[in-house]
């Protein structure tokens, strides 16, 4: 019952993006197509989940038992941008038409807070390996799901005649802000 209630807590009730505003420069910037946001979304799901077993186990196993918890930023950070690399690697020999599309979004996972985010949070909420590696799955399916609905309605907006004033990304931060309302209807439920 604890993982379904980690689930969609992640999921939902504490999207990292909408709720947490974790995450927000790939949630602007890659959100313009839907096939971007998923292949995004894909990307942040493989990143943040190896990062978070492996900063995870660098944890206990190195800074926690020698006292170095200091170095935990800076460790996490070092671990997030090797595995980045290692993504962008594969992509560019897989699906290079996706690589295209990720474009410098890509090496900004690097830098995505939700992810550093993420591999600090389930230290500081005490989660044991399953639990953690639950949690960072269910925060970038919610990424995932916040991006691929986001970047819906922007196709949608679009093709609709906006005000000159609002084209772009203003139209794009009211969107967001009322995206995040909607999510937060999910608030009370776990």
């Amino acid at each position: 019952m604890e993982y379904i209630i980690i689930l969609i807590s992640a999921i939902f009730v504490n999207n990292i993006v909408l709720a947490q505003f974790l995450g927000i420069c790939p949630f602007i910037g890659v959100s313009n197509k839907v096939s971007t946001a998923a292949g995004m979304g894909g990307a942040v799901l493989f990143v943040m989940v190896l990062a978070t077993i492996v900063t995870y186990l660098i944890q206990t196993a190195i800074l926690d038992p020698l006292g170095l918890s200091y170095l935990q930023t800076i460790s996490y950070i070092l671990v997030i941008a090797a595995l980045v690399q290692m993504v962008e690697l594969m992509l560019k020999k897989v699906s290079p038409t996706l690589f295209q599309a990720l474009g410098v979004y890509l090496p900004l996972i690097t830098t995505n807070c939700a992810i550093l985010g993420v591999a600090i949070m389930v230290i500081q909420k005490d989660y044991n390996l399953l639990e953690s590696v639950t949690f960072a799955g269910a925060s970038s399916i919610g990424f995932t799901l916040a991006l691929i609905i986001f970047a819906a309605i922007r196709e949608q907006i679009d093709l609709m005649d906006v005000p000159k004033a609002l084209k772009g990304v203003p139209i794009a931060l009211v969107t967001a802000g009322i995206l995040a309302m909607a999510f937060m209807g999910f608030t009370g439920v776990v």
